[in-house]
């Protein structure tokens, strides 16, 4: 019985584990942005966001649907729902992350363009979630493609 359970599990842990470890990257970051001044990037997303909606979201409604788009999208992907959609969210959300190296580029490089701030540096580690996110949208496609 045990093993059974075991095996139950990890029929349905591994081949989800890329899509586990990302959604659980967009749960924690995204719930901390729910409590001022808990995350690391608040500012640089209120500022970033001020900049794209021209001021129209007050800071304080721009946080918590950042937070609630991050989480929901973490959610999502942890409990494997609409997978294809999701992906396409998040990466979305992931042009959307590179955007202060343009916006604030004295904040995101000491020697701009070559030499990342921490900030820069946090934001660089986004490639690695871009590239796995479309390894999830490739086998979703040939996923499609097998069983059509």
């Amino acid at each position: 019985m045990v093993k059974k359970v075991i095996l139950g599990i990890r029929e349905w842990i591994v081949p989800n584990m890329l899509a586990i470890s990302i959604g659980l990257v967009y749960l924690w970051f995204g719930s901390l942005k729910f409590f001022p001044n808990m995350s690391p990037a608040e500012n640089l997303a209120k500022g970033t966001i001020h900049q794209l909606t021209f001021g129209f979201l007050s800071e304080g409604l721009a946080i918590n649907l950042l937070a609630l788009w991050e989480v929901a999208v973490g959610l999502l992907l942890i409990l494997n729902l609409w997978q294809r959609k999701v992906v396409l969210i998040a990466l979305v959300h992931m042009v959307f992350t590179f955007t202060p190296l343009v916006l604030f580029p004295l904040d995101s490089f000491q020697q701009p363009p070559w030499v990342p701030t921490l900030l820069g540096q946090y934001i660089g580690k986004n490639l690695i979630i871009v590239a796995a996110l479309l390894t999830l949208l490739k086998e979703d496609y040939r996923n499609r493609m097998i069983n059509k």
